[in-house]
């Protein structure tokens, strides 16, 4: 028996057969043709066929794993329709006179090169997404399969996989994964946890063809892997497996029950949501109201900006299907990797740290008005809530609320109906806005802890990057230094606070963020039952 440790993606277990995937080395040779133009076209039938299916696997993540993670796709099909890389490929092409295939070949090396050398961190973490590109384009051009195929359902070993080859993974045939390369936080492992495929990952143990077809066992909860289970470890992780069928049962008895723990305390477990065919999977999880309403989604994807009626109708579709529970509507946050043609924004060296979010809202004051009274027109039809995201400064705060009292009477001298008593709230995703959370607390009425890029811009760290794992920690006593303090400051001003960040749903740190005071979470929706389980088993006065 073999036992391999790693980090866990799901607390689940599941049994079966082992088989080996290996990405075949694509090397192909330099060939000449007679027909530069003829190859080019080639290649663009083969990257825009490749661009189709991102957008496809974009749409489809979002409904899995929300715009912020799905937006690597929409990264992939940018790099495909429009960029340097594309024009460097073409120019190859006809200048070398060479096939397609090494002209991409070629391309990515160069550029590679480029990206290693540069010291801005985020140049240099591009590599990966321009090899995952070349892969596929590679493969589109020679019309192979990115997925190895089984006949029957099996658990998957390989060094790595991508994003693009998670999604496509037919759960039917895939009963988990295991990797030897990879992070918890990467949009691969959030998507093989949205999709519900146990999965190990950063175990750093290479699997020879021996164990090809042999038993294996993933320990989701322990991040163990076995191959070659003794009949000991094989029936005892079949009792385990047994276990935890029964507690996903469990959990389903826990709909219509308050988020309450043994003491009383009552918390909200709203839904994070980034697209309308969400709604469906709030419902069926029992989630206590909208958390987060990603309306990023609306603008992207699309050449034109969306008109107010479209706006007001997905607005108002949510807020009618929540039925009186709050619905929180983030104003667009653009920017950074959720890109957006319609707004024709700049290239930036650190598009991170640029023009996005509200700084796009107030510097575009017209599409901002736009946004705004789709949003007050809808909370006229049940109870809706506005939040603004990045805030780092009090006037940022101001400048919004102007902006939207402005709309407020431009509907009153129309006589169109809007709550005049809806609630208006901020992310605080900065150290800035989480310093000075005791003066933005006095401007509004709530708070929403964006742990994810608060993590990031405490510890400068990219989540999502494999080389970074051992420097990236969620629970670094900064971050929790600077949520305590947010808490504390908006209790002191009378104002409730909630948190819709991956750490909302760590099960690990529920009780910490109790104690702290937290009011409301906001989880995917398939970690609505867990957190409520989670909370439901706390006694804060221990």
């Amino acid at each position: 028996m073999l036992t391999i440790h790693g980090k866990s993606i799901s607390g689940m277990v599941t049994i079966g057969p082992l088989r080996i995937f290996r990405h075949q080395p694509m090397d192909f040779a330099r060939t000449e043709i007679e027909k530069p133009e003829t190859e080019v076209a080639r290649f663009d039938s083969a990257r825009n066929a490749a661009a189709v299916k991102m957008k496809e696997f974009y749409q489809e993540a979002i409904s899995h794993v929300g715009l912020d993670n799905a937006s690597i796709f929409k990264v992939y099909q940018q790099m495909m329709t429009d960029s340097e890389f594309v024009d460097a490929v073409k120019s190859i092409i006809r200048k070398q006179s060479v096939n397609a295939e090494y002209a991409v070949q070629q391309a990515e090396q160069n550029f590679t090169r480029i990206y290693e050398a540069d010291p801005d961190d985020y140049v240099h973490g591009q590599v990966t997404d321009l090899a995952e590109v070349a892969r596929i384009l590679l493969r589109t051009l020679r019309q192979k399969q990115a997925l190895f195929s089984s006949d029957e359902p099996c658990i998957l070993y390989a060094d790595d996989l991508t994003p693009s080859e998670t999604i496509q993974m037919d759960t039917t045939k895939i009963l988990g994964f295991v990797t030897k390369e990879g992070t918890p936080t990467s949009h691969t492992a959030i998507l093989a946890r949205a999709l519900g495929v146990p999965a190990i990952v950063a175990t750093g143990t290479d699997v020879d063809a021996t164990h090809d077809g042999k038993t294996a066992v993933i320990d989701g909860f322990s991040g163990v892997v076995y191959l070659e289970p003794t009949p000991v470890i094989l029936s005892g992780m079949k009792e385990k497996q047994s276990q935890s069928i029964h507690l996903k049962e469990l959990l389903q008895q826990l709909k219509g029950l308050p988020s309450e723990t043994i003491d009383g305390h009552r918390i909200e477990v709203a839904a994070n949501v980034s697209s309308a065919s969400d709604l469906s999977a709030v419902l069926k999880n029992d989630a206590e109201g909208i958390g987060l309403f990603r309306s990023e989604f609306i603008y992207m994807g699309r050449e034109t900006l969306p008109s107010e009626e479209e706006q007001f109708n997905i607005y108002k579709l949510a807020i009618e299907t929540m039925a009186g529970k709050r619905v929180i509507i983030r104003t667009l946050d653009i920017g950074a990797d959720k890109e957006a043609s319609s707004f024709h924004l700049p290239k930036e060296d650190n598009p991170a740290l640029g023009l996005r979010a509200i700084r796009i809202s107030l510097k575009r004051p017209e599409i901002f008005k736009v946004q705004l009274r789709a949003i007050l027109r809808a909370s006229a039809y049940g109870k809706a809530a506005i939040m603004f995201p990045l805030i780092t400064s009090v006037w940022e705060v101001w400048k919004a609320k102007e902006i939207l009292t402005e709309v407020q009477m431009e509907l009153d001298k129309k006589g169109i109906a809007y709550d005049k008593q809806m609630e208006i709230g901020i992310m605080i995703e900065t150290p800035a806005a989480a310093l000075i959370s005791d003066k933005l607390a006095k401007e509004v009425d709530f708070f929403s802890i964006g742990t994810n890029d608060l993590s990031q811009y405490t510890l400068v760290v990219d989540r999502t990057s494999r080389n970074l794992t051992d420097f990236f920690n969620p629970h670094h006593p900064a971050v929790l230094k600077l949520i305590q303090m947010t808490v504390e400051n908006a209790h002191k001003a009378g104002i409730w606070v909630g948190m819709c960040g991956e750490l909302g749903s760590d099960l690990s740190i529920t009780e910490t963020f109790l104690k702290m005071g937290v009011d409301e979470f906001s989880v995917a929706p398939y970690s609505v039952l867990p957190l409520r389980q989670q909370i439901r088993g706390i006694d804060l006065r221990k």
